[in-house]
């Protein structure tokens, strides 16, 4: 482990956040000066970030709490083009009107991690299509394009790996590096900013937005990049078998949120703490050497604190108890993610599998199909013996309510309307 000066150089370090960068020495004794700004890019391809994003959200957390200033940099100009890197195929177009709406989905969750004003270590949002939609082609190609050699763009993963698996990428997507890189140096004309952070992903896109600070403005920029983060049994995080795990509370219920992070595996449980949390090294330290049943109590932590930083004090603590009331006392709890259903439909019958789905404990019907088939579906805590099995009226407990289940760790109600 490096011997850092600055705070935020030397939190980063500890915590597991580093994965490249282009001078971390100078880049320490920078910020040892006084604050420095940063910025992370963020396209506006849904209306929700999801948990993969959350890591580049704690770096300008971190960023900000250290003493510097963070820039949420908004994609509405390069989200029309669509970011190749990491991807087999091009990503679907989008107009205007959706990145828009997109874009004001995906603000709301900056502001429980940032603190935005005027002052110096206070956190912007800015959108690059406040330069990117006047841009004049042929002034633009001219300016920047002899910086740009071809042969290099095809040296970088983003391009190499399409190519490789005989996948097309259009010129329309070639250009997304350029225009990254522009990015760079138009925040660093706009704001002083020194250093673009991101997923290791895009440590080709970030070091072509250094060099060409350095051709252009004649200025060092830095790059810094994290690990693209897999759960040790290597599954992508942010993903699981019912879809992504979104960010805002109205893509995904704080129950479902708090109960991805219950469910870490044993071996991620530390990792995930020094990244995802703020609690101090020694106490991570602390829940780390927990063994068996006293380790699922270091990861109700883990889910109580990034569920707090995401969505609230409060919401953490509803989800907590609707967890305790589901497991420990086998009771119902307000908080599980209900959906409602026609008294009328329910009547007729509903098959199970497509109730699942419509709660959000399958993606397709026909997961829904395998998973009633291995034994997994439950109604009202009773295994469903056929997978054509209907939900009916008969179905509503005391409660008022119908009971789902996808094995033993996801429920959900379905409540007469």
């Amino acid at each position: 482990m490096t011997a850092f000066k600055s705070d935020f150089m030397r939190v980063l370090d500890e915590r597991g956040f580093i994965h490249q960068c282009t001078d971390a020495e100078a880049l320490d004794a920078r910020a040892a000066e006084g604050p420095i700004t940063a910025y992370i890019g963020f396209d506006c391809t849904a209306t929700s970030l999801h948990v993969g994003s959350l890591l580049p959200i704690m770096l300008l957390r971190w960023l900000q709490k250290t003493g510097h200033g963070p820039i949420v940099l908004m994609g509405g100009g390069t989200t029309r083009i669509g970011d190749p890197s990491g991807k087999d195929q091009s990503r679907k177009l989008l107009d205007d009107a959706a990145i828009a709406a997109n874009m004001a989905g995906i603000k709301t969750v900056f502001a429980n991690y940032l603190g935005f004003g005027d002052a110096a270590t206070d956190a912007a949002m800015v959108n690059n299509a406040d330069w990117l939609d006047d841009l004049n082609y042929i002034a633009f190609l001219r300016d920047y394009g002899p910086h740009f050699t071809i042969n290099r763009m095809l040296g970088f993963d983003s391009v190499k790996l399409r190519l490789e698996r005989e996948q097309p990428l259009t010129f329309l997507e070639f250009n997304y590096m350029i225009l990254q890189a522009y990015d760079f140096v138009e925040l660093a004309r706009r704001t002083g900013c020194l250093l673009q952070m991101g997923g290791s992903d895009q440590w080709g896109n970030i070091v072509n937005g250094v060099e060409l600070g350095r051709r252009v403005l004649d200025r060092q920029l830095f790059g810094l990049t994290v690990p693209l983060l897999t759960t040790s049994s290597g599954a992508k995080m942010g993903k699981t078998a019912s879809g992504a795990v979104w960010l805002n509370e109205d893509m995904l219920s704080g129950y479902d949120f708090w109960q991805y992070w219950r469910n870490t595996e044993d071996a991620d449980v530390g990792r995930f703490l020094r990244l995802f949390t703020e609690l101090s090294l020694d106490e991570i330290a602390r829940l780390e050497t927990l063994q068996g049943a006293e380790l699922n109590e270091a990861k109700k932590i883990l889910a109580n604190e990034v569920t707090a930083l995401c969505r609230g004090r409060a919401a953490a603590e509803a989800a907590a108890e609707a967890a305790r009331k589901t497991f420990e006392e086998g009771t119902l709890a307000a908080e599980l993610p209900t959906v409602e259903v026609r008294m009328a439909d329910l009547e007729a019958g509903v098959p199970a599998f497509l109730l699942m789905v419509k709660a959000g404990l399958a993606s397709t019907s026909g997961e829904a199909r395998r998973l009633i088939r291995g034994g997994g579906g439950r109604v009202n805590d009773v295994p469903i013996a056929e997978e054509t099995r209907s939900v009916t009226a008969a179905d509503v407990t005391a409660d008022g309510v119908i009971k789902l289940s996808a094995g033993k760790k996801r429920h959900a109600l379905v409540r007469p309307a």
